[in-house]
């Protein structure tokens, strides 16, 4: 039987909902010390992961490859990717956990090119010569201080801090030679055929395409591609499909003031009915219901009974 993947915001606490605009900061020792430095595979579905290992090595797992991580290092975890780390006990440095699709939103009116690097698993080693390393841990250290304020505006801020500490990254990873990915050069067959079922599920998830079309398009049949899924991401591939619909439904539900029959048609549903069942099957709550909730969550105000 094919093993579940936990879903994390950080490893050992619930998932964090999709549509938050959060990110977080610790220090690799503060999760991975009292799990005895194993962290187990595991995946946050809206979350990507940045890490700079400044002490110590790791070997790290991301879908089925398996890289070693010596320090100094930079470590991009995208958002769905399956993966664990064995530290050593000299690890040291910052981790970023952050909300990925915002971050894809800044890239793409600010820079392109970031989004290669915020979507590909990969080991970049920190030569000392590279003028750009130098730039990583002072941003790293202010995306600290943003995160403890808690002062208006911090979300903005620590956004804007993660994209310019993207940039150092993209140069620095445009050197010759300058990191491993984790896939699809260093994955499996499998691994690529997982991030081309993504590829097409941005393209036509709102089209509402069954299993059986995305597997054609493969090259599979619908039983090979949910059997490929549940190892590689520990969830079938209907559920991969839902959960990208449902993704999408909860931020509009949020950052929009669109109506509920609006949404569903863009979402490419029948009629709304048919979209608040899909909806509250999924979630436990109404499409109404959700976005009240979310709404006051963001205010701060106690959610509405």
């Amino acid at each position: 039987m094919a093993k579940t993947i936990p879903n994390y915001d950080l490893y050992g606490d619930q998932a964090s909902p999709a549509w938050s605009n959060s990110f977080s900061f610790e220090w690799i020792p503060q999760r991975s010390k009292p799990y005895q430095w194993e962290i187990q595979v595991h995946r946050h579905d809206a979350f990507v992961q940045l890490l700079y290992l400044s002490a110590g090595f790791a070997e790290v797992t991301v879908n089925n490859a398996r890289i070693r991580a010596d320090a100094p290092c930079f470590i991009v975890i995208p958002a769905g990717a399956a993966h664990g780390f064995s530290f050593s006990p000299q690890v040291d440095g910052p981790v970023i956990t952050a909300t990925q699709k915002v971050l894809e939103s800044m890239a793409t009116l600010l820079m392109p090119e970031l989004l290669a690097v915020i979507r590909t698993p990969r080991v970049i080693p920190l030569p000392g010569d590279n003028r750009h390393v130098d730039s990583l841990m002072p941003l790293f250290l202010a995306l600290e201080r943003e995160s403890r304020i808690h002062a208006s505006g911090q979300t903005a801020a620590g956004m804007s801090l993660l994209t310019a500490l993207l940039v150092q990254v993209a140069r620095i990873a445009g050197a010759p030679d300058a990191g491993t990915r984790a896939e699809p050069a260093a994955g499996s067959r499998k691994n690529r055929q997982i991030e081309q079922f993504k590829t097409l599920l941005d393209q036509h998830f709102c089209a509402h395409w069954p299993v059986q079309n995305y597997a054609e398009a493969l090259g599979l049949t619908a039983g090979q591609l949910s059997r490929i899924c549940r190892e590689v991401l520990g969830m079938s591939s209907l559920d991969v499909i839902n959960a990208r619909l449902l993704h999408e439904a909860q931020r509009d539900l949020v950052y929009t003031s669109s109506s509920i029959k609006q949404l569903a048609g863009e979402l490419g549903f029948e009629d709304d009915a048919y979209f608040s069942r899909f909806f509250k099957r999924h979630t436990g709550l109404s499409p109404r219901e959700f976005r009240a909730q979310a709404l006051a969550q963001l205010a701060g105000a106690p959610a509405p009974e």
